[in-house]
């Protein structure tokens, strides 16, 4: 019965348009890196190149153009599953970048947040964000032919494939 303040992980990928969606008790690295574990297991599959905002879980320190200090952890991360990761220009030059997974929380959140859910456990809530993603398998995105589901059908074969084993996030 008690409002509970949560952060979401969201990974979209590009071409279906396929989002994943979890919900952690915090901001730490380790809820970063699982966050990636858990998409990747979601879409079966790894894409080659992954855009980012400059967020501290996986930069270090911000250089010149697109280059980064990444964090230790989260070279890591992206050596044991094998894909390139792209920056996005800090501020305003770089606003336009990252529109797909703006506008994904965005209509995330009014399709199957509001009002705001009311669950027993984050695990409660996880299911009901597990589910979602599943119902928006049918959905279309406007311009596009395909539903998102017939979409990542299709884009499969162009991603990576897991690893044998997942990386370990602690």
């Amino acid at each position: 019965g008690t409002l509970v303040k949560l952060w979401m992980f969201v990974m979209r990928l590009s071409c279906s348009g396929k989002a994943f969606h979890v919900a952690f008790a915090t901001q730490a690295q380790e809820a970063f890196l699982q966050g990636h574990v858990l998409a990747f297991e979601h879409f079966g599959s790894v894409p080659d190149r992954i855009r980012y905002d400059n967020l501290k879980p996986a930069v270090v320190r911000v250089l010149r153009g697109r280059d980064r200090d990444e964090s230790e952890r989260f070279t890591a991360l992206r050596s044991h599953y094998g894909y390139e990761a792209f920056f996005c220009i800090p501020g305003k030059e770089g606003a336009h970048e990252k529109g797909g997974v703006e506008g994904e929380i965005g209509r995330f959140r009014r399709r199957h947040l509001t009002p705001v859910p009311d669950h027993g456990s984050l695990a409660e809530l996880n299911e009901h964000l597990a589910a979602a993603d599943l119902a928006d398998d049918d959905r279309g995105i406007t311009g596009r032919t395909q539903t998102v589901g017939a979409a990542l059908i299709a884009e499969r074969p162009a991603l990576g494939a897991l690893p044998d084993e997942p990386f370990d996030a602690a």
